[in-house]
């Protein structure tokens, strides 16, 4: 049996997507579906179940995912080997978002670091990175919006929702979910707001996709990096947009409340961004697949 087959065949059992196979493997969707459809034909047996977003495996297929992606593992871990070898260059140079990088992306590496990986990072704004990337200071990208021109390839790594979070405080004074959604957008008019940036970029995209508005206050407090954002609104100084991901545990404490949960909430989009060629370099293949298999979970 094909071991191209079977690795691609492992990697669409745990991505539960040909897109986000494809991704991994840096095929196109059309040659992993065409390798699945071949290796059902080889067995005789459907693998997986097409569903309207992504696939789910059939008995057959996770029966045989259970007895090779261990051999399959041990193999690529072989093959991976060169990471090991003082030779061969190894340090990536990673760029992004500073709290995502920080909260998502490094703490992904990890596994990688540990095999002699050094990383190099570099925050800045999505056509700050860009620019990084073209001229070569950047190997690999985290990025809110898609890159003009060949030069850049951009896969989506996944989506964040964004999360109208303030103190209890707050939430109390405003009666609950209920008498918000009752009262609507002007009820929020009287809470400071508490923003990255003077634009109001979260809020004005939230207030956009919730309400249709736009926001008619200008922002209290302006600190450029969210996590300063979330201890100031969990300190009581007024309303903020967050993303899920960045304030999970003050919700789940109870250090900040949710002031709606809307049916359709705001998403962004993260890509990582690499140029064209640089994945033949083996050290940055791996860390580019690394983090397209850890972002299944983000």
């Amino acid at each position: 049996m094909d071991l191209a087959l079977l690795r691609t065949f492992v990697t669409v059992h745990r991505a539960g997507s040909f897109t986000r196979a494809a991704a991994l493997l840096g095929l196109s969707q059309p040659a992993v579906t065409g390798q699945i459809r071949a290796l059902e034909r080889q067995l005789g047996r459907p693998l997986f179940l097409r569903k309207a977003r992504g696939v789910t495996p059939t008995t057959v297929g996770d029966e045989l995912a259970h007895k090779v992606a261990p051999h399959m593992d041990a193999l690529v871990e072989i093959a991976e080997a060169g990471l090991d070898d003082p030779t061969m260059p190894r340090t990536l140079h990673l760029a992004g978002p500073p709290e995502f990088t920080a909260l998502r992306v490094l703490p992904a590496l990890t596994p990688l670091i540990a095999q002699g990986l050094t990383v190099r990072t570099a925050f800045g704004g999505t056509e700050e990175l860009f620019a990084g990337m073209a001229a070569g200071h950047h190997d690999l990208a985290i990025t809110t919006g898609r890159p003009r021109g060949r030069m850049l390839r951009a896969t989506p790594l996944c989506d964040e929702e964004h999360v109208l979070v303030a103190a209890p405080r707050w939430a109390a004074r405003l009666g609950g979910q209920a008498m918000l959604r009752m009262k609507g957008v002007d009820a929020l008019e009287r809470l400071p707001i508490v923003e990255v940036h003077e634009c109001l970029p979260f809020v004005s995209r939230y207030w956009t996709t919730v309400f249709d508005a736009k926001p008619a206050a200008p922002g209290t407090v302006i600190a450029p990096d969210l996590r300063a954002v979330l201890a100031t609104v969990a300190a009581g100084a007024g309303l903020g947009v967050l993303p899920r991901y960045l304030c999970m545990d003050a919700l789940d404490s109870g250090e900040v409340v949710a002031l709606l949960n809307p049916p359709v909430p705001p998403l962004r989009t993260y890509f990582l961004v690499v140029r064209v060629g640089a994945l033949a370099h083996p050290h940055l293949a791996r860390a580019h697949e690394w983090l397209l298999r850890a972002a299944v979970d983000w």
